[in-house]
């Protein structure tokens, strides 16, 4: 098993990351020297798991909202990518499309009426 961090470490992280989410970054040597600013840590052991546990968040925020951390960048950036709608759409009927034979042979079926598609042949 690896090492276990105790509810007090994960607790100040989450607060750290909460209020200082803007300084913090993925470097664990940067984000040491900002825990030792903004927190009163007893020891350097202590401050060095705070900064370790809270470049761990970092990451894990990179790739996606993290639980017990409550960011409005985070629900932004949700928001964002909900809203999200493309310059130009797929769907869109002026735009040309190139299909395989099985797939006109399956809109010829349903008699859709989809102008401008391309027939591309399969290489076998």
């Amino acid at each position: 098993m690896g090492r276990v961090r105790t509810k007090t470490i994960k607790r100040a992280s989450r607060l750290v990351v909460e209020r200082y989410y803007d300084k913090l970054t993925m470097d664990f040597q940067t984000n040491k020297r900002i825990v030792a600013e903004v927190c009163e840590t007893p020891t350097k052991k202590i401050r060095n798991k705070i900064a370790g546990f809270v470049t761990h968040l970092m990451v894990r925020i990179q790739n996606g909202p993290v639980r017990g951390i409550s960011l409005a960048m985070q629900e932004e950036r949700r928001e964002r990518r909900l809203d999200y709608t493309p310059a130009e759409s797929a769907l869109d009927p002026n735009k040309e499309k190139s299909v395989g034979p099985n797939v006109k042979s399956m809109i010829d079926e349903i008699g859709l009426p989809v102008t401008g598609i391309n027939v591309i042949q399969a290489n076998n």
